[in-house]
């Protein structure tokens, strides 16, 4: 999640602490804490819908959201795609840079929220946000940029837990309604969108990892038509 890393970098070039990071700093330490918590956050391979959904595209530019540690940006670049991944936590960026250096591969990593990104309008064929954390705002800035994104012709797949979308705030501190779900990048979409998939599925998890737990899906697939 920051754009002031040019494109055709090097997978082991990512910012360092004193890094143009584009966002709010709170969002960030909360997800350099979660996963400073733990030497591997996530299972390490990519997500199942999106190994499902992705099988029948040809592989272009990508916007991975939310990237994590990188398995699925690994995953898409091994597979031909050009890969953009953005994720708010730095800690997260340097294992997902490390995985790609270790498999060759190169990705551009991108340290920012999705709405404070500089990312260039309309150019992914794409737009990939697996289980993403995206804030909720009254003008649907999120669910904005993730459509903005998408070139014409291009896909924008979202993934999501289902049923978490309906429960109540958590003792925790999580809350649902702070957070963006597929039905809200649905309501936005007009005629230059066709939905391809809006569907509640068994999810195929890869094995461990947080989140494992969760049983089904929400999958919204749609496409720009210009």
């Amino acid at each position: 999640m920051t754009d002031n890393i040019a494109a055709g970098s090097p997978a082991s070039h990512i910012p360092s602490s004193a890094d143009g990071y584009v966002g709010d700093p709170a969002v960030r330490a909360e997800w350099d804490n979660r996963y400073a918590d733990r030497q591997q956050l996530w299972s390490g391979r990519p997500n199942g819908a999106l190994v499902a959904e992705v099988a029948g595209l040809t592989p272009g530019r990508v916007l991975d959201v939310g990237c994590g540690e990188g398995a699925d940006a690994v995953w898409l670049a091994r597979g031909g795609w050009d890969v953009t991944a953005l994720e708010v936590s730095g800690v997260a960026l340097e294992r997902a840079a490390g995985h790609a250096r270790d498999a060759g591969l190169t990705v551009h990593w991108v340290h920012a929220e999705l709405t404070e990104a500089v990312l260039p309008p309309a150019s992914f064929d794409l737009v990939s946000a697996q289980y993403p954390a995206l804030l909720r705002t009254p003008d649907a800035a999120a669910e904005r940029a993730l459509l903005a994104a998408v070139a014409p012709g291009g896909v924008l797949l979202l993934v999501h837990h289902a049923g978490m979308e309906t429960q109540q705030a958590h003792e925790g501190g999580f809350d649902p309604a702070d957070y963006v779900w597929p039905s809200m990048v649905a309501a936005l979409l007009n005629d230059d969108w066709e939905v391809e998939v809006d569907e509640q599925r068994p999810r195929v998890a890869p094995g461990g990892g947080a989140g494992a737990h969760h049983t089904d899906d929400l999958v919204l697939r749609v496409r720009r038509l210009r």
